[in-house]
């Protein structure tokens, strides 16, 4: 019999039954498969009763349904399961077949079994899949790289499948070879983890400092989400917001302040220092979520450490108040721009050290929809890139540069009181500390240069000399003229 399958899908978790019904929606016959087998049959005896998704029991029955050249895309944990289905498949499929990775895979790892399927005959795909249970049902954005061959293959599935935008533009297109559909999803990830602790920082500040109620706070996010604001995540937090408990009060209030992390921002923070990019404010996002999970120590320390009281003057005064609020939403805006930019700068970096084209603008628009990051704001980057596809900075972007400029008074006074009244705000103080390191033509490295050259004769470069030109000084008088080798971040 003449196999039906377009593509099959490993995994049934909650991603992979999504996707695998947005796919039927849009046409695509998928065989599912799962290690846990009995799966399947509950998944086609329920949520895929009525569709014409087809079910397998082994391997070989998968491949067996397949059309040529097969199509086999995983939705598995990340690490050792992924090597193992590869191995599964490799001795069902054929030179010229393909396997997609579709879980968050570390980019390494997708370099590594690019080359390993090559080496088979095989094509291979990493993909970035974001935007969550909803997103898979409805519409993801959807990062793909690995094998440039075998985007031609899967082209018509998944911009068919992905999220729309800009009256029906995709949310997906080839992003580059090896690992970077998976880089630029880790970046993704790490940019996530900024903008949540960003959104955080704010709630904390309007109801430790203004003292604002559950209820309060779901209006200003309302109005937020309504302008340059506009996202997925003040949308989905000003949900939060609202949300009751059973006994009538805020639910957000009962829920334990410990956050979890699956890897993916770490990743970015130490892809960033192999990189030597400053990515300031997505490694704060990450170490706040370490702090928060110290919670034991930080109830034991709330009774011995003291600082000052949180609540903020202006919130007694109406419109002090309501100015606040503004200046609050003004740090918010501008700290989201220094995020982004610092996610641009890594993807830059690595652009030219592993050897990628990567199109920034289009990135912008894979993430304008489908994605946990969508956002309106990212219809001004891709605008910032189509404009200038060399733009070396997103903040030296027109627009994004006097944006920056209307929100910095605000910005400065929310940093500032925060300070003042003792509540934590690293992700915008930091946003704001790059910022003020990046727009100075001189920092006090030269003296971290002459600390380092006096007890290690790690050299230094002068001012009054061409660049790439290294001295060495004998500070005490006692240490001879021989200089360390030099090394450069």
């Amino acid at each position: 019999m003449e196999p039906k399958g377009d593509i099959a899908l490993i995994g049934l978790a909650v991603m992979g039954q999504n996707l695998i019904l947005n796919m039927n929606d849009h046409g695509f016959t998928v065989v599912a498969y799962n290690r846990t087998v009995e799966k399947v049959d509950h998944f086609l005896a329920h949520e895929a009763k009525g569709t014409q998704v087809l079910g397998a029991h082994s391997i070989a029955e998968l491949v067996a349904q397949l059309k040529r050249p097969r199509r086999v895309m995983m939705l598995v944990k990340a690490g050792k399961p992924v090597d193992e289905f590869i191995e599964q498949l490799l001795p069902h499929l054929e030179p010229g077949d393909i396997i997609i990775d579709g879980g968050n895979s570390l980019f390494d790892d997708t370099n590594r079994r690019v080359k390993y399927c090559e080496s088979k005959g095989l094509l291979y795909i990493g993909t970035g899949v974001s935007g969550g249970e909803e997103g898979a049902r409805r519409g993801p954005s959807i990062m793909p790289g690995g094998s440039p061959k075998a985007w031609e293959h899967v082209k018509a599935i998944f911009q068919g499948v992905s999220a729309k935008v800009d009256g029906g533009v995709p949310c997906c297109d080839w992003v580059g070879e090896g690992g970077a559909g998976h880089y630029v999803k880790m970046v993704h990830n790490g940019i996530e983890y900024g903008d949540m602790q960003l959104i955080c920082e704010a709630y904390n500040i309007l109801k430790l400092g203004l003292g604002l109620s559950a209820d309060e706070m779901h209006d200003v996010f309302a109005e937020w989400n309504q302008g340059d604001l506009d996202s997925y995540l003040v949308e989905i937090s000003r949900d939060i917001l609202a949300k009751k408990d059973e006994d009538g009060t805020p639910l957000v209030d009962k829920i334990l302040d410990t956050a979890g992390q699956k890897g993916t921002g770490k990743w970015t923070v130490i892809n960033s220092q192999d990189l030597g990019i400053p990515i300031t404010l997505m490694a704060e996002a990450v170490y706040s979520r370490c702090v928060s999970a110290l919670k034991d120590e930080r109830v034991k320390a709330a009774r011995k450490l003291k600082g000052p009281r949180p609540a903020i003057g202006a919130a007694k005064k109406p419109e002090a108040k309501k100015a606040f609020i503004e200046d609050i939403k003004s740090a918010l805006y501008a700290s989201k721009i220094v995020s982004y930019a610092q996610g641009y700068m890594l993807m830059r970096s690595a652009a030219k050290e592993y050897g990628w084209n990567l199109n920034y603008g289009g990135i912008a628009l894979m993430w304008r929809g489908g994605c946990i990051i969508r956002s309106r704001f990212l219809g001004k980057i891709k605008e910032a890139y189509d404009h200038n596809p060399k733009l070396t900075n997103l903040m030296l972007d027109d627009y994004f540069r006097g944006e920056i400029k209307k929100a910095q008074k605000g910005w400065r006074h929310v940093v500032a009181t925060a300070a003042k009244k003792g509540i934590p705000v690293p992700a915008f103080s930091t946003a704001l500390a790059f910022y003020d390191q990046y727009r100075s033509a001189v920092l006090p490295a030269n003296l971290l240069q002459a600390q380092r050259d006096y007890f290690g004769a790690h050299t230094y470069e002068r001012v009054d000399k061409p660049r790439g030109e290294f001295f060495h000084t004998n500070w005490t008088g006692r240490g001879g003229t021989t200089s360390s080798s030099t090394y450069n971040v």
